[in-house]
């Protein structure tokens, strides 16, 4: 295990909401990725359809292949893989119901595809092809497709057709390398490859043939409805994200793991005995009426991270900007001077701040493709090596693929990072509290009136005992803190209903909604 994941404490925080999940990743206290999962959440990353070629384009040298989305999916002829015309013949084995009953590794391969060929060689329009989602649809882009299929476990990946091992580059141990290649060499049945995940080192021959075989279990299972089966159909769904990510991060460094929803509270601790039993106490049920970001201080790092100016220690900060064809970072000193320093270590100082902070914010962003970075300038080689031996090590634990080139003679940095879902975007800012974006100002005064007159309504709509107000924590404080009565129980009191007012940090000044006993919102 990496010195960094000993020397790290992980938190992860999850807050279930009727619409969407809330993943929130702690190292040491401080937010380093957020992830919103939609409930209705469809084409995932990782998940296997059916399609149906709908057009080639020769020119792109690539398909467009019917998944299901409201617009066809990508899929250019280098992500085919090599043994396409071996999974092409499965796939018509598959779908034939007269051989469906022939094993899986009982299948002769084909020969490879040439990697200079091009699509019309391979594909017709209509033809139905096994397909992965590589990239969920970013924009106005539909999902992009390969045709390399896996199948991720925690400590394994399955690559059906692979036909080869392959050892994670982090297990540095030539000795345990070499014992992973021969255990895994000697389980896995012919037609098939695995790749060795990080985590698997030191793991026993039970642990990793009991995953192996239910991965082939679950190949196994869509080999067998692929004679019932009609494109477009997701024959085997990535599981949701919440556990995709607890799988793949999950490691020593885990302290602790809150969820504020009871069943997938449940979900994540029979998760967790399955791939880690030694972790599951760490799973823990937050039942507080305080929401759990606001409880554990994220909701404001939320804030004070994904805005245009992101603060650094010491008054230096980043200004970062979004276009279409790529992502700018600019670093400030801001009011930052040490006049013992000359302005080379100063600026290195700041740089090497900023390189930690840039590597947090491009993955608590998950920004991809191309992002250009302006340092301060420095003279000294041996400085600019530093902080690129700084960011290089800062993104370490990131999971995204990524490329980092030295600064240039302007202090200059280009990194490619790899994207494979739409980038998180937070709205930092807030409409104006006085006239709610619209230039006219009412008086505050009425706000209370408001609330008050919308509570009459709410109440005798739904014929409410109890009504729980959400507002901006001033609003919460005004009402409930009064000096002699507090407005609250002069409501109460007045429409006969019981009425809580829970703060809510992520709402605007004058920002409120009504909800019931079970958390669902009461419209008027």
């Amino acid at each position: 295990m990496s010195r960094q994941n000993e020397e790290t404490q992980s938190e992860l925080y999850i807050d279930v909401r009727s619409s969407e999940i809330n993943i929130a990743l702690l190292h040491n206290k401080k937010l380093v990725e957020l992830n919103k999962e939609r409930s209705n959440i469809e084409f995932s990353v990782g998940d296997i359809y059916l399609g149906k070629v709908k057009r080639l384009m020769p020119g792109l040298n690539a398909a467009f292949v019917d998944v299901g989305y409201k617009k066809d999916a990508f899929l250019h002829y280098l992500d085919l893989g090599a043994a396409f015309q071996t999974q092409n013949k499965f796939l018509h084995i598959g779908i034939s119901k007269k051989q469906k009953n022939i094993k899986f590794s009982k299948i002769n391969p084909e020969a490879d595809i040439d990697k200079h060929g091009k699509i019309t060689d391979v594909l017709t329009v209509g033809q139905y092809v096994l397909v992965q989602i590589a990239k969920e649809p970013i924009s106005s882009k539909g999902p992009r497709l390969s045709c390399e299929l896996s199948i991720a476990g925690r400590n394994l990946v399955l690559m059906p057709f692979g036909a080869k091992i392959s050892i994670s580059q982090k297990i540095k141990s030539v000795e345990e390398r070499k014992r992973l290649k021969r255990l895994i060499e000697s389980i896995t049945p012919a037609n098939y490859g695995v790749i060795v995940r990080t985590v698997a080192e030191t793991k026993m021959v039970a642990d990793l043939d009991k995953e192996l075989n239910l991965l082939i279990e679950k190949w196994e299972t869509l080999y067998s409805e692929l004679s019932n089966a009609k494109p477009p159909k997701l024959m085997i769904g990535e599981i949701n994200r919440t556990t995709a990510i607890l799988r793949d991060i999950l490691n020593s460094s885990f302290n602790q793991i809150y969820v504020n929803d009871k069943q997938t509270y449940e979900g994540i601790k029979d998760f967790i005995t399955e791939i880690a039993p030694e972790k599951s106490k760490i799973v823990k049920l937050y039942n507080s009426t305080e929401p759990i970001f606001d409880y554990f201080d994220i909701e404001k790092q939320i804030k004070t991270a994904f805005g245009k100016t992101v603060p650094m220690r010491n008054g230096s900060y980043l200004i970062i900007e979004h276009t279409e064809a790529a992502h700018i970072i600019d670093v400030n000193s801001g009011n930052r001077s040490n006049s013992e320093q000359d302005q080379e270590e100063n600026a290195t100082e700041v740089n090497l701040i900023a390189a930690e902070e840039i590597a947090r914010q491009l993955r608590l962003r998950d920004m991809g493709g191309i992002i250009i970075v302006d340092f301060i300038d420095i003279h000294n080689e041996k400085n600019k090596r530093k902080i690129f031996d700084k960011l290089k090590d800062s993104m370490e634990g990131d999971r995204a693929k990524f490329h980092i080139i030295p600064l240039s003679k302007f202090c200059v940095m280009e990194i490619t990072r790899q994207r494979v879902r739409p980038e998180m975007e937070i709205k930092t800012s807030e409409k104006c509290p006085c006239c709610s974006g619209s230039g006219k100002i009412e008086a505050s005064i009425s706000l209370t009136d408001e609330i008050e007159n919308s509570l009459k309504f709410i109440i005798k709509k739904h014929k409410a005992k109890e009504v729980i107000i959400k507002a901006h924590p001033f609003v919460h404080a005004y009402l409930t803190k009064g000096l002699i009565k507090p407005i609250r129980k002069t409501w109460q009191k007045s429409f006969n209903c019981k009425i809580k007012i829970s703060p809510m940090m992520a709402y605007s000044y004058m920002e409120y909604h009504f909800f019931n006993a079970a958390d669902e919102e009461l419209f008027y």
